[in-house]
């Protein structure tokens, strides 16, 4: 017959097994709404420095507002990336926004650094009444 301890002590391992175990996997979401600045028209070159653009500093004021539940977590191992990016119109090229989005999570310490992205899954959509983007990070 098991001991009372015995079964205690299987228990506390397979609560601590199931939290290991979501750990490895987690996802955190996150939806920014406005378009994003285009990379080609993030830096201008100021008294021989480079300086943020305009848009881009409105735009990453906005999103550390609205990142939410992301802001802090500082995700300091390697991480897929889902990025949904709604423009208002064709004109914008897909490519151009991760890398602001990126600079924009490690600004709101949300990653450590975006050097730790080990895929990226993009889309493309086309929402002319409500651009956005919507981010999913999964750990690993």
């Amino acid at each position: 017959m098991i001991k009372h301890e015995e079964k205690e002590e299987v228990k506390d391992k397979a609560k601590q097994a199931l939290i290991k175990a979501k750990l490895k996997n987690m996802e955190y979401t996150a939806i920014i709404q406005g378009t994003v600045p285009s990379k080609s028209n993030c830096y201008k070159i100021c008294n021989n420095k480079l300086v943020k653009s305009a848009a881009v500093r409105i735009y990453e004021e906005s999103f550390l507002w609205q990142v939410g539940k992301l802001r802090g977590l500082m995700i300091s191992k390697p991480f897929k990336i889902h990025i949904d990016v709604y423009y208002p119109s064709k004109r914008s090229d897909l490519d151009n926004s991760f890398k602001v989005i990126l600079d924009c999570l490690q600004e709101a310490k949300a990653i450590k650094n975006d050097n730790l992205v080990f895929s990226i899954i993009g889309n493309k959509f086309i929402d002319k009444d409500k651009p956005r983007v919507e981010i999913k990070i999964i750990t690993d």
